[in-house]
């Protein structure tokens, strides 16, 4: 009697050690317990150019992008509809706003309208300005009329590193519409684009570039989710070149 008890108590003992030993795999297994931080994402690596008081640091860009070329089936068959001219433009940045009419009474275009977009379009970096394509302010003028609502300019003419930009020529515009959303925005854009047009969105920021291509390229769409952890974009820093020096 004594040894079969005694049996039953090691036997016993065997499976509670067993199950100590199954155990902690088995919750591990499951997943991380309550209280567990899952382990971050890592982020963008730190880059550092220059020594001393002219280094210079940012996180490396993440560059996420996809594009496609239109075809001739998807690009607007009809002339667009003259829009009423009225321009109402804010620039987040400088806070400076203008409500101007680029047409004259005759349909021509008015000057004085189209200089002073100018000045609004100009390189934050440089202060450059340059005069922007017509047609730009066209199509934000039948953007304005179709929305009824201010149209806010985040970036337009720069002198910057990426000299094939259209921003770098004039005929680029990256804007955003209060109350719009971006996507809203984008789709009502390509229907604009009789060819020619290159136009993109840009989710984590959302806001949507329209250009106008040079002569001879098709029209372009892209999508950019890029990650700029700094809060910056390589591609709007201007050239060392195109720097103006004070006084010259």
């Amino acid at each position: 009697m004594f040894f079969m008890m005694f049996s039953r108590l090691a036997l016993v003992a065997a499976c509670v050690g067993v199950l100590s030993l199954v155990a902690p795999v088995t919750a591990s297994a499951a997943g991380p317990s309550k209280g567990k931080v899952a382990k971050k994402a890592s982020r963008p690596r730190l880059v550092c150019t220059g020594t001393g008081k002219a280094r210079r640091c940012h996180r490396e860009r993440r560059v996420t992008i996809t594009n496609h070329a239109v075809t001739q089936d998807e690009l607007r068959g009809a002339p667009i509809a003259r829009p009423s001219g009225r321009v109402h433009v804010f620039v987040p940045a400088t806070g400076a706003e203008l409500d101007v009419n680029i047409y004259n009474d005759d349909g021509s275009y008015n000057q004085e309208s189209l200089a002073a977009l100018d000045q609004l379009w100009a390189c934050r970096k440089t202060h450059e300005v340059r005069a922007v394509d017509p047609r730009l302010y066209e199509v934000l003028s039948t953007i304005t009329d179709h929305f009824g609502r201010r149209v806010d300019l985040y970036s337009g003419f720069r002198f910057q590193q990426n000299e094939g930009s259209r921003h770098f020529h004039a005929s680029a515009m990256d804007v955003r519409i209060e109350g719009i959303s971006f996507q809203t925005v984008y789709d009502y854009a390509q229907t604009l684009d009789p060819g020619g047009m290159g136009i993109g969105r840009y989710p984590n920021m959302s806001f949507v570039h329209i250009d106008f291509r040079a002569p001879g390229e098709r029209s372009v769409r892209w999508t950019d989710t890029s990650s700029h952890a700094d809060g910056s974009d390589p591609g709007k820093l201007p050239s060392r070149s195109w720097v103006r020096k004070p006084n010259s």
